[in-house]
């Protein structure tokens, strides 16, 4: 449960609000302000994150962009693109228009701030550490991904761990799957994920 939850007896909670983007918040990403030629990342030397803003003109390898109200100049190769809102919260990294850095940071950002904390990118999935429980590992979330291809179900550790079962049924051969991350990624977590759900 999120921390500040308790569970009491009865059913397990809906895990849908921790694993799919919900309608109302697919509708705000749209009404984002965007301009499909002038919208674009530059680096952030504060943080070393980047920053929304607008192509003002281009001259040679220099960009002149507006961010936040003040014109800044920038190499051209240190300007990226920004994919339409209505990719925002995308559940596969690898469907977004422009696979710059600052494009998969930005993806990465609005999904854990949304409490979204698994993202596909290509055949990985990247889980991002909330430091709180999330209902999203009881035997309700455990039904939605048994006998489900990964591209049936939102991106979860129990999809992968589905894909390797079915691999082995299906050809007869081992399966393995790589669980890295830095120290505190949440790597001992998954695994114990994984292997509860073989176990159920």
């Amino acid at each position: 449960m999120p921390g500040h939850i308790k569970k009491t007896s009865g059913p397990d909670p809906d895990p849908s609000p921790w694993l799919c983007v919900s309608h109302e918040l697919k509708e705000k990403n749209k009404a984002k302000p965007y301009d499909p030629k002038k919208s674009v990342w530059v680096p952030n030397k504060a943080d070393g994150g980047y920053l929304e803003g607008l192509l003002e003109s281009k001259e040679g390898n220099k960009c002149k962009v507006n961010v936040n109200g003040e014109v800044k100049v920038f190499k051209e190769d240190q300007v990226c693109q920004v994919n339409p809102p209505k990719f925002d919260c995308s559940d596969d990294m690898a469907s977004l228009t422009f696979l710059g850095d600052a494009c998969v940071l930005w993806n990465s950002v609005v999904r854990y701030i949304n409490q979204l904390i698994y993202t596909y990118s290509g055949l990985f999935c990247i889980a991002i550490n909330p430091y709180k429980r999330f209902p999203i590992y009881t035997l309700r979330t455990m039904e939605l991904y048994i006998g489900k291809r990964r591209n049936e179900c939102p991106p979860h550790i129990f999809a992968i761990a589905e894909g390797a079962y079915q691999g082995m049924m299906n050809t007869g051969n081992n399966q393995s799957i790589l669980i890295t991350g830095e120290s505190g990624a949440g790597k001992t977590e998954n695994t114990k994920k994984v292997i509860s759900y073989f176990a159920t």
